[in-house]
């Protein structure tokens, strides 16, 4: 590891810290330590980072805003590689390049302000760009797939390419990257002009309802399942009395029940058990099996 902390200093590739806590990047803030922790100051250093580090079978893992992720309690002994730098943008009236690691609440406010529709969803979810492309991240019915055109990836020999939309393979909350091992680099969104008090007010209705019946004051990573078709989630681990129930220092929310919260110093395997728990009780009661948004990431059998 030292040797790459060499060569991020001598080529002055990115910053770096090392024994990082994942309590300080994830929204869970659970979890062990990180070996060290990178941010490449663009895609050039980023992909001499990466080179140096399959060439010298270091492990790896590409961190968004951790919004999404259960970081196990156990240390890492590998490189987290954060995108936070790769946050250019550009806006050409409805059109946006942006590049993974820009802030997405940031950008669903930001156009949505000069009067464009299409990211309204998004005002409330946590994620950079690159995580919310990842996953198809989605609310009220819509998701980031309808407004993008194509994407730049870095696929696993270091080849920058461009993805039409159609190469996605994009569902709900599912895209082609959980399948492959790329990196998101930029994406190119189409929006909509439509009325800016309109798509304001919309934001604004649905930040107080989030307000009203999400735990927005614990430490989460949002929803944990995705709903089934014509279901919701929360619904069924609520019918199977679950609200509220506590393990550890972790609680299937009493406002949500499809939020796991970071209550009182939580450990990671106290919301892992919530979430195998609520997966298990489900099954039992509906026969229906829940699907995780979340990902459990250095449990070892992910």
């Amino acid at each position: 590891m030292k040797s790459l902390i060499n060569l991020i200093k001598k080529e002055n590739l990115g910053t770096y810290k090392e024994n990082v806590s994942f309590k300080k990047l994830t929204t869970y803030k659970t979890g062990g330590t990180a070996r060290l922790v990178v941010l490449p100051y663009n895609t050039g250093a980023l992909i001499k980072i990466l080179k140096y580090i399959k060439t010298n079978n270091i492990k790896y893992k590409i961190f968004g805003n951790g919004s999404n992720i259960l970081a196990s309690d156990k240390d890492y002994n590998g490189v987290i590689i954060k995108l936070t730098n790769l946050n250019n943008i550009i806006i050409n009236d409805n059109k946006i390049e942006v590049e993974a690691g820009y802030n997405f609440t940031n950008l669903c406010n930001q156009m949505s302000k000069k009067g464009y529709s299409g990211l309204e969803f998004g005002g409330g979810i946590p994620a950079t760009v690159g995580g919310a492309i990842y996953m198809n991240a989605g609310a009220y019915l819509e998701s980031i797939s309808s407004v993008v055109e194509k994407v730049d990836i870095l696929d696993e020999n270091m080849q920058i390419i461009t993805l039409s939309k159609s190469e996605l393979q994009y569902g709900y909350r599912s895209s082609i990257f959980m399948k492959k091992n790329w990196i998101i680099l930029k994406a190119y969104l189409k929006l909509k002009k439509y009325n800016k008090e309109e798509i304001i007010d919309l934001i604004e209705d649905r930040k107080q309802r989030r307000i009203k019946t999400q735990p927005l004051e614990y430490p989460s990573a949002g929803s944990v399942f995705r709903n089934p078709k014509g279901m919701y989630a929360g619904k069924l681990i609520e019918d199977c009395n679950l609200k509220g129930f506590t393990y550890g220092g972790a609680q299937i929310s009493d406002k949500h029940a499809n939020f796991i919260i970071n209550k009182n110093n939580a450990t990671s395997s106290d919301i892992a058990y919530l979430m195998n728990l609520a997966k298990e009780k489900v099954k039992e009661k509906y026969n229906i099996d829940l699907y995780r948004e979340q990902e459990l990431f250095n449990f070892g059998d992910e």
